[in-house]
């Protein structure tokens, strides 16, 4: 995944910012400071608690490739797979059902990629 401060785009690799980039660098240089502030460490979350925060939108949202993307940079942070379960359970709540499949079809998918075991 590129580094935002290095490419100016994103740290979760979507394909389409590499693309609005090159359509749009005026845009994507407008908008990169918010980025770094609502996803870079803050004054009192840090990077693996805003990544959570996140997850559980985009789990809401259906958007099982977002949570997919934030699950591996909240892992890149120190979450843990418990934290993530947890963080969807608690999502579950007042998302409901499809927030919890949406979440934890994601998390199995890293699970069974084989991003919680110790290398």
């Amino acid at each position: 995944m590129p580094n935002s401060k290095k490419s100016g785009v994103s740290p979760y690799g979507y394909p389409f910012w590499e693309w609005v980039a090159k359509e749009d660098p005026e845009y994507v240089a407008a908008r990169q400071p918010l980025s770094e502030l609502s996803l870079g460490e803050g004054k009192a979350l840090s990077i693996k608690q805003k990544e959570m925060v996140i997850i559980g939108i985009l789990a809401y949202r259906g958007r099982e490739a977002g949570v997919l993307a934030h699950m591996r940079r909240a892992i890149q942070h120190g979450a843990t797979k418990r934290e993530l379960l947890e963080s969807i359970e608690a999502a579950a709540v007042p998302g409901g059902g499809p927030t919890f499949s949406t979440g934890v079809q994601a998390l199995m998918k890293l699970d069974h990629e084989g991003a919680f075991t110790k290398g």
